[in-house]
């Protein structure tokens, strides 16, 4: 316990604010971005009760924030392996 004293007398005031301020703040977005997954998997379950594939719409939403050209190079490769393997 001593040791923990002597830890925080090594930070002046300013640090300590500014720490717990940052603490602070990344609490507050932990718990937005667990308010926003809740949010994602209340929407993807209303996409599977309409009868849409959840695991085709994740491959659909992470192809869309890929850039362009990044994504023809990964087709290009994914074909080129295949054609060199002798297909699927």
């Amino acid at each position: 316990m001593a040791d923990d004293a002597a830890s925080i007398d090594v930070l002046n005031s300013t640090a300590q604010t500014q720490l717990k301020s940052i603490i602070e703040r990344i609490e507050r977005l932990e718990e937005d971005k667990a308010a926003v997954q809740t949010d994602l998997k209340e929407v993807y379950a209303e996409a599977k009760g309409n009868g849409f594939d959840t695991k085709i719409l994740r491959k659909v939403v992470r192809l869309r924030k890929q850039d362009k050209a990044k994504r023809q190079e990964e087709d290009a490769l994914v074909d080129l392996y295949l054609s060199a393997i002798g297909g699927l």
